[in-house]
């Protein structure tokens, strides 16, 4: 069996006055995972606390000397550090260095490089890039093409950074036309569900907080579970139904993280607008983390930024068999506690999914005639149906239950 190369990296990180030590560890931590993801081994970390940044090195003279002694003695491919460098600073360090200097926002774009499948997903994530890499085309070039790809590098590749800035332009304006045909055709599709009644639920929640174990769950549905960040890339929906039968849309998003790159936020507008659209948002919260609470702040701010925060919600405390016995819900109201894995979880969460939807739906009380099973089965699943009798007398069927506001039934019948 071929082993499979790991890329060698430092990881590099400058811990400034208003971050907790607590914080920034987690943080650190949290750079190693996305190392990992990217397929990458980390060797060391160095960190140094810093009133401001340094303009023209990130850190200090002390510690960039530090780094060249441990890049003599490891030997690392790269090293990545823990912020989005600036163009300038990328220049000043590969002067000291001879590996390949990454920063966080790189990282996060090489892993979605990897990640992608659909058409949208890889032209969303080479624009995302090109973006990106475009101001820093100067210190890169002869970087990237003395050392050969490897982590941070993946998607347009080392070709199109060595490219004239006017290649680089005229891609990244055909990259927009292109885009722009996906994204009326995700229009297309989001406008068909609404006029069909279709009720839409989105999954969204940090990085690797189980959102497609849920999905998994739910639907019977295959989508990739890994233990690693931004596991799932492009949106995935499929139909769930709840416990009396109504049936409606679930949609499973990409993970948020902290410090996600402006760049990717803006070129995956289209698909998080899949967020924005829906009816109800499960937020998914990994109460086994340590970091939780930031975490559940940071998809919040998110959700605000995509004007998504007045959408009703439910935040769904997830590996609760993994979370310490002191754990206590940032949000206690419209929240639940769960393991993925339990049926009995599982049949929670549909019942509490179920119940928020009836608050946005409106009553009804109808008699149907005998003979028209083929509405009262449409009834069960394009409403909430919670109580079903026969009238012997009548020969007919009374039903009673709740749907949308602009269910056809409410133009049948007086309110």
């Amino acid at each position: 069996m071929v082993q499979e190369y790991k890329e060698k990296a430092i990881l590099v990180g400058c811990q400034l006055p208003h971050i907790e030590d607590e914080r920034f560890t987690f943080l650190m931590e949290e750079l190693a995972s996305l190392t990992h993801t990217a397929n990458g081994e980390v060797l060391a970390e160095v960190v140094q606390k810093r009133d401001r940044i340094d303009n023209a090195t990130y850190i200090g003279k002390g510690k960039l000397e530090e780094l060249k002694a441990l890049e003599e003695e490891l030997e690392p491919s790269l090293f990545i550090f823990n912020d989005e460098l600036s163009p300038s600073q990328v220049r000043n360090i590969s002067a000291h260095l001879d590996a390949k200097i990454i920063d966080r926002t790189q990282l996060i774009l090489d892993i979605f490089a990897g990640r992608a499948k659909s058409r949208e997903g890889k032209l969303q994530v080479e624009l995302a890039q090109l973006e990106y890499l475009l101001p820093r085309l100067g210190g890169q070039g002869a970087q990237l093409s003395r050392l050969g790809g490897g982590i941070g590098t993946r998607g347009p590749g080392e070709t199109k950074l060595e490219s004239d800035r006017r290649h680089i332009n005229r891609r990244i304006d055909e990259l927009k036309r292109q885009f722009e045909q996906v994204k009326r055709h995700r229009e297309r599709y989001r406008e068909r569900r609404k006029r069909n009644q279709v009720f839409q639920i989105a999954l969204v929640g940090y990085t690797n907080a189980g959102k497609s174990t849920i999905f998994n769950r739910l639907t019977s549905e295959e989508t990739l579970e890994e233990n690693l960040l931004f596991a799932t890339l492009d949106p995935t929906t499929r139909k769930v139904k709840l416990p009396t039968g109504f049936q409606s849309l679930i949609t499973d998003t990409v993970g948020f993280i902290q410090h996600l790159p402006t760049t990717l936020v803006a070129a995956f507008r289209s698909t998080l607008e899949e967020v924005a659209e829906a009816d109800l948002l499960i937020h998914v919260v990994d109460s086994s983390h340590p970091d939780c609470d930031q975490h559940e702040r940071t998809v919040r701010k998110l959700l605000e930024s995509l004007e998504a925060s007045s959408i009703p919600e439910i935040v769904v405390y997830n590996k609760r068999d993994a979370s310490p016995r002191d754990f206590v819900r940032l949000s206690p109201k419209n929240s639940i506690h769960i393991s993925a894995y339990k049926e009995e979880d599982l049949r929670l969460l549909l019942q509490t999914v179920e119940s928020v939807i009836r608050t946005e739906m409106n009553p009804y009380d109808l008699l149907i005639q005998a003979d028209q099973g083929r509405m009262i089965s449409q009834l069960k699943t394009e409403t909430i149906v919670t109580n079903l009798e026969f009238d012997e007398q009548e020969d007919v069927y009374r039903l009673k239950g709740y749907a949308l506001e602009t269910h056809p039934i409410f133009t049948q019948q007086e309110r």
